[in-house]
């Protein structure tokens, strides 16, 4: 019934999906698209293949940044030219993290949650090794983000929802009090862009980069996004000073002149497969509708946690995700002593989630390609692996370069 009344249920065939699969880990990469494989074929074989470097202008690859970056901002509640795509998300913190610090004459702390994605910690201490100057990263728990913005603070760089328990910042009210205090923000959105809605318009947003593989379906190693609000676009400097975010590009002169606008945080030459495979997942998105989306976001994982916490009580799972919808990512996770072992169990029964050290099973819900029954055979297949104990046969317990 309820996939019968789903508005887009049609969704679902216009992706690869393997027969027999739950694929509950759209949120660490998104499923194939279907209309991708065309599209790259069209890319390979007419555009490389047969116009080759022509194709930079007939095809016009050399705007496919931007022309990717403005489908990205509708998503995101931003102006078509305040979001470019480019380099992978570490790099675009990097990136926007010595922008802000370069922003903030005077100040040089870098404000940050304990436990926030890993990568974005590891790039803000590299950072502030960069601009030196007694530049500092600061990290402190979740509830006490606000108390350790100073006088000396510059930028405090946030995941919007985080990637292990889903839960989701109040991002308007979060930015306000970043800025009563003289500071600017950076989101991370890898885990919100093409899931939530978003509007950093309205929260008054600085800074923003997000992840091209996930919710967005771009495919493994997708490229990432930045958006750079246009208040802050003449005054910010790109410490990647590549040729693509030069004002002339084409007349190779050795003086970088920065591009105006956000074409200036380009720096090398884009990927233009990769960028035309982002492109086909984000034309899915905004086809479907991101208010339709993140409504079925809901219906989907409201059901599970409660399938799970009726059917498989008394083993031991522990909800650690926001139980409020509206404090939830597109996620659900559940922690367990032994939750790595009953995720390779798990995956042997054909149902793909994924597990985050130290005991976080996740479950991810893309809501173009997930049914309602498939939450149903999910949490089935679960209750098998615990009631039986199979998660404990050996084979289990051996740990895989990814988890």
């Amino acid at each position: 019934m309820l996939d019968a009344a789903d508005p887009l249920r049609d969704f679902r065939e216009r992706f690869a999906m393997p027969p027999g699969i739950v694929y509950l880990d759209g949120n660490s990469l998104g499923a194939l698209p279907r209309s991708t494989v065309g599209r790259l074929k069209t890319v390979i074989e007419e555009q490389w293949g047969t116009d080759l470097i022509r194709s930079w202008n007939r095809h016009d690859w050399i705007h496919l940044p931007l022309t990717v970056g403005a489908k990205i901002a509708r998503l995101i509640g931003a102006a078509a030219d305040e979001v470019a795509v480019t380099d992978s998300t570490s790099v675009n913190v990097f990136r926007l993290v010595l922008s802000a610090l370069m922003l903030t004459p005077g100040r040089g702390e870098i404000v940050s949650e304990a436990g926030n994605f890993p990568t974005d910690l590891y790039v803000c201490e590299g950072a502030a090794q960069v601009f030196g100057r007694g530049c500092r990263l600061t990290v402190v728990p979740r509830e006490r983000i606000l108390d350790a913005i100073g006088p000396q603070t510059s930028v405090v760089l946030l995941t919007h929802v985080h990637y292990k328990t889903g839960d989701v910042y109040p991002m308007a009210d979060i930015t306000a009090a970043v800025h009563s205090r003289g500071a600017h923000v950076i989101w991370d959105l890898s885990h919100t862009a093409g899931a939530l809605p978003v509007d950093l318009a309205a929260a008054n947003a600085d800074f923003a980069v997000g992840c091209g593989y996930k919710y967005l379906n771009g495919g493994p190693g997708a490229p990432s996004f930045l958006f750079v609000a246009r208040r802050h676009q003449a005054a910010a400097t790109n410490p990647i000073s590549g040729w693509f975010g030069h004002a002339d590009p084409f007349e190779f002169q050795d003086a970088y002149v920065p591009a105006a606008g956000i074409r200036r945080f380009l720096a090398g030459t884009p990927s233009v497969l990769a960028n035309a495979a982002l492109e086909s997942g984000v034309d899915l998105l905004l086809e479907a509708g991101i208010a339709e989306i993140a409504a079925k976001s809901q219906r989907l994982c409201d059901l599970f946690i409660d399938l799970v916490e009726r059917q498989c009580a008394g083993h031991g799972l522990q909800l650690v995700s926001p139980r409020q919808a509206n404090r939830r990512g597109s996620q659900v996770s559940f922690a367990h002593p032994n939750g790595y072992e009953i995720m390779q169990a798990l995956i042997a029964r054909s149902v793909i989630g994924d597990f985050r050290a130290p005991d976080t099973m996740r479950f991810g819900f893309t809501p173009l390609y997930t049914r309602f029954e498939d939450v149903w055979h999910a949490v089935d297949r679960l209750k098998a692996v615990l009631e039986s104990g199979t998660w404990r046969d050996a084979r289990f317990a051996v740990r895989t370069a990814v988890t």
